[in-house]
């Protein structure tokens, strides 16, 4: 173990929130404190655990778990402890490796990702060879007082001295950055992101914005950009800033006409994503055509806002088949639907036949959280008016409470009866 100065005392245990089977089953237990096991390895001390929709796919007991474990992927924290790769001579490996100390404040994606194997070295860290999810019974999560996290030096993102190799030549303020925001960057705020940049960056929204017609040459004179977005949770409102933001960039740089429809079958979601909208500066979210919508009215605005052709890209963020429906509903014949809700068992809603016959393109799968974090950093930066509140209507963070509270708040964000919840292990 490192000889950091500052390491504190690892014995005895801790609370944690507990998952056990079948379904629906929370409870607030003591578990051992983890430990160091591999050289690679760092022990987190939890400032912050958040509550994650995807936290509900094991709740509800549809994710085949027969085992239980300490819930929870998305941490801030303080380092406490690192193995001894951990030194100023580490050499050749990520850089974390010779950076971190013990006391350093960090955050951790949501899954294992080394830096150096071929998936995290293109940036595809979320297919890393050592992936592995926090929150299942072989990697305990973060709904507690401490987390071990394996390849730390490739998984963590220091917010005490960002790494030079994350963050290029921007020198960031992090000093303006409410704590409770900091969550945001473990999962949801990058896979937004993720979600918004896999439509944009899709060669089908390519006439749109650079005015040439598919696949070279030609002018295309049908430049408005219409996206919908089938979904609007906590991942649904961060993917909505986030495309929001970027394509206001596209109308100032390169004069894109564009128009999003946002859909969400309960209301309360859609007055939050619309207090959401009502707070950002225009200058991050420009002067498109923008809409909160039922399922129903959406599906009408896609047709009328496009005399017909329906939605140029389509962001899922559900994960189920009722969403992708709408999403295929809704999308245009050259369209795309990214999705990145965690899907379950049952087949896809559609055919080979439906989607040959419609030309549609999809882009499913789990965001490289570890890559987007500058991307994400830089959102959140700007948009402390949206994600630096706690409690407020156009706040995404609904509470912060203890782990007393975990029983009730699983309920309640089952039920779509609170926003994003964060867990304290101090109060």
């Amino acid at each position: 173990m490192s000889a950091d100065k500052g390491a504190v005392d690892l014995a005895g245990t801790q609370r944690a929130v507990r998952w056990y089977p079948p379904a629906y089953d929370i409870r607030v237990e003591a578990v051992p404190i983890p430990q160091i096991i591999d050289p690679d390895d760092a022990i987190i001390k939890v400032k912050l655990a958040g509550l994650c929709g995807s936290d509900l796919h094991i709740y509800r007991g549809h994710e085949d778990v027969d085992s239980d474990l300490t819930c929870g992927h998305e941490i801030v924290g303080e380092v406490v402890a690192l193995g001894p790769n951990f030194h100023p001579g580490s050499a050749g490996r990520p850089e974390l490796y010779s950076t971190l100390h013990v006391g350093d404040k960090v955050v951790s994606p949501f899954t294992v990702s080394c830096g150096e194997c071929h998936f995290c070295r293109i940036g595809f860290t979320c297919r890393c060879v050592h992936s592995c999810l926090f929150g299942i019974p072989a990697l305990p999560g973060g709904q507690a007082q401490y987390i071990r996290i394996p390849k730390a030096g490739g998984t963590l993102f220091s917010l005490s001295a960002p790494q030079a190799s994350s963050v290029g030549a921007v020198q960031w303020d992090l000093s303006r950055l409410a704590d409770s925001s900091l969550i945001l960057l473990a999962d949801i705020l990058p896979t937004g992101v993720f979600a918004a940049m896999q439509a944009l960056q899709h060669p089908k929204i390519a006439p749109m914005i650079t005015a040439k017609s598919y696949p070279f040459g030609g002018f295309a004179t049908d430049r408005v950009l219409t996206i919908g977005v089938v979904g609007l949770g906590p991942v649904g409102v961060c993917a909505t800033v986030s495309l929001l933001d970027i394509l206001a960039g596209l109308e100032a740089s390169e004069r894109l006409t564009y128009q999003v429809i946002a859909i969400d079958p309960l209301e309360s979601r859609r007055n939050k994503l619309q207090a959401v909208y009502n707070v950002i500066e225009p200058s991050g979210k420009g002067n498109g055509r923008f809409a909160v919508a039922s399922v129903e009215d959406g599906k009408k605005l896609a047709q009328e806002w496009t005399n017909g052709a329906g939605c140029n890209a389509v962001l899922e963020v559900v994960g189920n088949n009722s969403a992708l429906t709408l999403a295929y509903d809704i999308v245009r014949p050259f369209g795309i639907i990214s999705s990145v809700g965690v899907h379950q068992e049952p087949p896809l809603p559609f055919t080979g036949r439906d989607v040959y016959n419609k030309n549609v393109s999809f882009d499913f799968g789990r965001c490289p959280v570890r890559a987007m974090f500058p991307i994400a950093l830089e959102i959140l930066l700007k948009r402390q008016d949206v994600f630096g509140g706690v409690g407020t209507d156009a706040s995404l963070i609904d509470r912060i409470v203890g782990f007393d509270q975990a029983i009730e708040m699983y309920k309640l964000f089952d039920k779509g009866e609170c926003g994003k919840i964060l867990f304290d292990p101090s109060l």
